[in-house]
């Protein structure tokens, strides 16, 4: 009796605590949905023209909270004509590089104090350069 008593009080202890314990769910990995490139590259849209580069900037200095748009021109200078500082200047260049994509070096940065030089810095075709001077 005393055998049986045991066997079923040790029975129900091991079955008691074991049901309370929860049980692990299997992790199942499920494939990604295709995935969408951000950027194309090769073949893609023909290069900017040098007016176009230049429109750009204009319009990356016009959204400038301190520049004032009435004496933005191509050839303003940012310090003398714009009386922006050398902070301005940096986050200018900081602006036209996201703009178009690109990262200029410290030097290149240090050069540009108008916006024509800004776009000068903006890689363009040869032959759109070469047929600016041409005209002028």
């Amino acid at each position: 009796m005393f055998s049986r008593v045991f066997t079923s009080s040790v029975a129900r202890t091991a079955t008691s605590s074991f049901a309370a314990v929860p049980r692990a769910t299997p992790f199942v990995i499920r494939a990604a949905a295709a995935a969408t490139p951000l950027r194309f590259y090769g073949a893609g849209p023909s290069p900017l023209s040098v007016a176009q580069v230049q429109e750009r900037v204009l319009n990356v200095l016009k959204d400038f909270d301190k520049v004032d748009a009435s004496k933005l021109t191509l050839d303003s200078h940012f310090i003398t004509d714009l009386g922006l500082d050398s902070l301005d200047q940096v986050e200018i260049t900081i602006a036209i590089e996201e703009e178009f994509n690109i990262e200029l070096s410290d030097r290149d940065a240090d050069d540009i104090l108008t916006p024509r030089a800004a776009a000068d810095k903006v890689p363009c075709p040869f032959e759109a350069r070469e047929m600016e001077a041409r005209e002028d």
